[in-house]
């Protein structure tokens, strides 16, 4: 499956995804309905260096987490 298409089905996927990873206990942070296809890109970046990194730190997780709030609709 390619993520590369901006899709509200693949920013789902991908916000998912990043929940998954970051071990996000709220989920009500992040509902893919919050966030704007508008920013797909950069989420999808976000998502990519994510995966990437494979492990994270306490810190990197709340870096991310507090990045993605700057996606979030308003």
């Amino acid at each position: 499956m390619s993520l590369e298409e901006p899709t509200q089905e693949n920013l789902s996927i991908i916000i998912n995804e990043i929940a998954d990873k970051l071990q996000v206990v709220n989920r009500s942070i992040m509902d893919p309905e919050d966030y704007d296809l508008a920013n797909y890109e950069e989420i999808k970046s976000l998502h990519d260096i994510i995966e990437m990194k494979g492990q994270l730190s306490v810190s990197e997780i709340q870096t991310f987490v507090q990045e993605l709030g700057h996606y979030r609709k308003s």
